[in-house]
C-alpha cells in the first residue's frame, strides 16, 4: 500500500474505541518506559496490566500496527512484542504471494 492509501485509510478510519481505553485515566508516562532492563522491566509491566483490563485492547493494538506504533506500550504489547508480530504478518504475507505465483495458471 503506498503512502498516500494509507493516509486516506488512517484518515478514515474509525477511532471511537479510544474514548474506551482504561488509558485515558492513566498517567501516559506509564506506556513509554526508557529501556528495558531494571525499572522499565517493571514499568512495562504495569502498562501491561492496564491493558489486560482494558474492553479494547484488541482496538489499540490494530492501530498500532496499522500506524507503526514504534514506541511505547498499545494493546497490550511492548515494542519488540510488536515488531516480531510485524515480521510474523510479512512472512506470511511473502509465503502467500509465493503461493499465489506457484499456482497462478501459465498465460
Amino acid at each position: 500500500m503506498s503512502i498516500l492509501a494509507s493516509a486516506l485509510a488512517l484518515g478514515s478510519a474509525d477511532y471511537s474505541w479510544r474514548s474506551e481505553a482504561i488509558c485515558r485515566d492513566t498517567d501516559p508516562e506509564l506506556f513509554f518506559p526508557v529501556g528495558t532492563t531494571g525499572q522499565a522491566l517493571l514499568q512495562i509491566d504495569r502498562a501491561k496490566q492496564v491493558c489486560n483490563e482494558c474492553n479494547v485492547r484488541v482496538s489499540c493494538l490494530e492501530f498500532a500496527l496499522e500506524t507503526n506504533q514504534d514506541s511505547g506500550i498499545w494493546g497490550g504489547t511492548s515494542e519488540e512484542e510488536r515488531r516480531n508480530i510485524r515480521r510474523q504478518i510479512a512472512a506470511r504475507n511473502r509465503a502467500a504471494q509465493q503461493n499465489r505465483i506457484a499456482v497462478a495458471p501459465a498465460s
